[in-house]
């Protein structure tokens, strides 16, 4: 990573339904630091990560990435971007070798077959890289969908319940992977319902309220 990457949220504010979700909402990411959104139910933890993925529009304030808005650098925002969410997003016809390849192209990369097939042992599924996704349990699609983020670039990590239906050695197996693109000058974004630790990184809050 050439330079230190940096999000910002300046009075960044939603709504649904004629209904404020939240507003003024201020906040700084450094690289190497990771941010944990939490709130109550229905207070619009996911509407955030989805304006800060560019999948929903910014209504009031503005999203800054290294200083700019993301509106005016979607094509290079989009490359340092990568998203997990509760949804593991594989398409189900392709195999999973397919998948990888397909991800890994829209942040403008192209990983070697060697190092889909070390990143699938490490998530273990050693050998399921030409099996279609459909035959998979959904276990190991949460890993393959793990996988992805192992073989990103991408400086800016958005997770939207990312530990949701996985086991204790999945659990710590994300948590480790974060840590380490922490380590490397990422950040992260993410919300969940289960408290868990990112090495030894303390994570910095933004509680929403409406």
């Amino acid at each position: 990573m050439n330079t230190s990457p940096s999000l910002s949220f300046a009075k960044l504010g939603c709504s649904r339904g004629g209904r404020q979700l939240f507003q003024g909402v201020d906040c700084q990411l450094e690289a190497g630091r990771w941010l944990y959104v939490a709130g109550a139910n229905g207070v619009g933890k996911t509407s955030l990560l989805r304006m800060v993925c560019g999948l929903a529009p910014v209504e009031a304030g503005q999203i800054l990435w290294n200083g700019q808005p993301i509106q005016s650098q979607r094509d290079a925002y989009r490359e340092d971007l990568c998203y997990l969410g509760h949804l593991n997003a594989l398409q189900e016809s392709m195999t999973v070798n397919e998948n990888l390849v397909f991800t890994a192209a829209l942040g403008g990369i192209a990983p070697e077959p060697a190092q889909m097939q070390s990143v699938l042992a490490h998530f273990g599924v050693r050998g399921r890289g030409e099996q279609l996704v459909r035959h998979l349990s959904q276990g190991q699609k949460r890993r393959v969908a793990l996988s992805r983020l192992a073989l990103s670039q991408a400086r800016l990590w958005v997770l939207d319940e990312p530990f949701v239906a996985m086991d204790e050695a999945g659990v710590r197996m994300l948590a480790d992977l974060i840590a380490a693109h922490l380590a490397k000058g990422g950040l992260t974004v993410l919300t969940s319902h289960q408290q868990v630790p990112i090495g030894n990184i303390a994570p910095q809050m933004l509680e929403l309220r409406a």
